[in-house]
């Protein structure tokens, strides 16, 4: 059975394009489970129902790994009780390549599955990149690009 989560920070905020993504990769509407609650940790209402419905063989959907939760060592603990205890799989709609329906017995399963721990602890140092680059170029060069050494000048 294929199931989907769905989750926003605050009532205001909307869950329809997420609720869009999942209709569009053919999840109906009553295995759809969604939260308005902060992602600070798992204690949400319908995620813990969607954990109790999860048997082996079961397809969890997430539109991103945010949605998940806000903490990635949190985030790690649990998607290894989905995909390990649990015996269910996972898909990141956002990241192909966190989509644990591949075999993780062979060599490629074994290094998506480290890649996906890299993955998962990366995301905090790109947000800040990310707002690097909203505050333009100039102010990126002083702060140092993340990706580029520093330049030194030349003396002679």
């Amino acid at each position: 059975m294929n199931y989907a989560y769905a989750r926003v920070s605050a009532t205001d905020q909307n869950l329809a394009r997420q609720l869009d993504s999942f209709f569009s990769f053919g999840i109906a509407k009553r295995q759809i489970y969604t939260d308005k609650k902060s992602g600070k940790n798992f204690e949400r209402e319908n995620y813990k129902k969607l954990i109790r419905k999860l048997k082996p063989g079961d397809l969890l959907v997430i539109k991103s790994i945010d949605r998940l939760g806000r903490n990635y060592d949190m985030i790690i603990e649990e998607w290894r009780r989905i995909t390990k205890t649990i015996g269910a799989d996972i898909l990141v709609l956002d990241m192909p390549l966190l989509d644990t329906r591949a075999n993780g017995e062979n060599l490629t399963g074994k290094l998506i599955s480290r890649i996906t721990a890299f993955i998962l602890r990366c995301p905090a140092g790109a947000r800040k990149y990310k707002g690097a680059a909203k505050r333009g170029h100039r102010r990126r060069e002083k702060a140092g690009h993340p990706f580029r050494p520093p330049r030194h000048s030349r003396t002679r």
